[in-house]
């Protein structure tokens, strides 16, 4: 009797026993392992690091299987079964390939199967400028420019390749502010690694990189907050080429020839306003010292026959402020795309964060440089004894001055054969042609102008190492 009731208590547990050992064997098997995640940091531009291969290994067996992941959009990465353990955690990244380096490894302890949070970060700026420069890379007012140039035809590393910033320094002495341009040079190393140290941390530096005939453009580049700049650079040939330009000074009208660069390359895009969004049909785009050409009702533009690598790129619309932006100009390269705002929207941000603008002569110093003597000057007395009908007239009684003509048309101002800063009411204009000049300026709204060259241009009105001189337009 009792056998009997006993039996089926012990057939009901057998069940029961078995799905706790299952459930016992599912437990064991869910913490065989752990996951460590975090985000990956780009110390330099401030923000998260995406593609970034995160890869855990044994810290005591390095060469033991490693378990990998890649960082989002966001920079987050998550390895899963982890086992216990201690670990070393490091990263790749092509960024990091350019800079030269390698990402500073840290030590994980796995100890229990409780998620794992471990941050990860490219090194900051200032331990960059240490580690590369020495005791001048501590310096706060001390920058660095470091990257990669590659050759333009195959995008291989280019070795032994000479790279050069220049920038300019004011320095004050008893005949006033002397003005000398300040150069950095280095040479690639055979991956095509180079760094530019003690460098200005704030302002332009001008780029250049040569090796034999190949070379890049002159590239203006802004020194970051931080003083820390990463670049890469593309050389390719190029040959000289002329153009004919039309020159005009006073009632004489003359041709002569002008230099250009020229190559097998190939640049093309699209030209926007940034107002509307609409195309901007008849836009001048051009590669500094290179080939130009306009864009189509469409806004669209291809510049053949462009000197291969990184260039300046060059667009001007009537009406609208002009653009320079980096370029390179290689094989597989993305159309570019850019948006071109008006001069008045450009003016109106100009006067909404100044809170005192040197609009008129007397303001900005006219009356006070007209004295010194240095450079030539036009008043409205002048140009009332000299009737003109549009401001550019203005120029053809400056003997040094000179309108000239490319061969599309375009009408601007040189002073001894070489372009110069242009200012209007004390804001750099540099990029305005004759068109723009009159479009702007009406002659009977001339408070004054100054007209400068190379040697006699007042600090204020000096702009990167163009070394062209410049003309000061204020109206009243």
């Amino acid at each position: 009797m009792t056998l009997r009731r006993i039996r089926p208590q012990i057939l009901l547990l057998i069940p029961f026993l078995a799905g706790v050992a299952n459930a016992q064997a599912n437990a064991s098997a869910k913490q065989s392992g752990t996951t460590i995640s975090g985000v990956v940091h780009d110390s330099i531009s401030g923000g998260p690091l995406a593609g970034a291969t995160v890869q855990v290994v044994p810290r005591d067996d390095p060469s033991a299987l490693a378990l990998t992941s890649l960082s989002d959009s966001i920079g987050r990465y998550v390895v899963n079964d982890v086992p216990l353990g201690n670990y070393r955690i490091g990263f790749f990244h092509p960024m990091l390939d350019s800079l030269g380096i390698e990402a500073p490894l840290r030590e994980v302890h796995v100890d229990s199967y409780s998620p794992v949070i471990a941050d990860l970060s490219v090194p900051s700026p200032v331990r960059f400028r240490g580690a590369i420069c020495g005791a001048q890379g501590a310096d706060s007012s001390s920058g660095l420019i470091m990257g990669t140039v590659r050759d333009a035809r195959d995008g291989s590393p280019a070795a032994k390749v000479t790279v050069k910033g220049e920038w300019l320094e004011f320095a004050l002495n008893r005949i006033g502010m002397a003005r000398q341009v300040a150069r950095r040079t280095a040479t690639t190393t055979e991956t095509g690694w180079f760094a530019l140290c003690d460098v200005p941390s704030s302002g332009t530096v001008a780029l250049v990189a040569s090796k034999g005939a190949d070379s890049t453009g002159l590239v203006e580049v802004v020194m970051p907050p931080g003083g820390f700049m990463r670049r890469e650079l593309f050389i390719g040939p190029v040959k000289v080429d002329s153009v004919t330009v039309t020159t005009q000074s006073g009632n004489t009208t003359g041709t002569t020839k002008r230099r250009i660069l020229v190559g097998n390359g190939k640049v093309s895009g699209t030209i926007v306003s940034v107002a509307s969004n609409q195309p901007l049909a008849d836009a001048q785009v051009s590669i500094t010292e290179g080939p130009q050409t306009r864009t189509n009702s469409r806004g669209e533009f291809t510049i053949t026959n462009a000197p291969p690598g990184t260039r300046m790129l060059e667009v001007r619309a009537l009406g609208y402020f002009p653009v320079q932006r980096q370029v390179n100009v290689v094989n597989g390269a993305p159309p570019v795309q850019i948006a071109l705002s008006t001069f008045k929207a450009v003016l109106d941000t100009v006067r909404i964060s100044a809170s005192r603008l040197p609009f008129g002569p007397d303001n900005g110093g006219f009356q006070r440089r007209r004295r010194m003597g240095q450079g030539n000057f036009v008043t409205p007395a002048d140009i009332i004894r000299f009737p003109v009908i549009t401001t550019s007239d203005v120029f053809r009684r400056i003997p040094s001055v000179r309108q000239e003509m490319d061969e599309r048309g375009s009408k601007f101002l040189t002073i001894r054969g070489c372009r110069p800063a242009i200012f209007l009411n004390g804001a750099n204009m540099s990029f305005m042609d004759m068109d723009d000049i009159d479009t702007w300026v009406n002659p009977k709204d001339v408070a004054g102008i100054e007209v400068y060259s190379e040697t006699t241009t007042p600090g204020e009105f000096q702009v990167g190492l163009s070394g062209c001189g410049a003309i000061v337009i204020w109206t009243k």
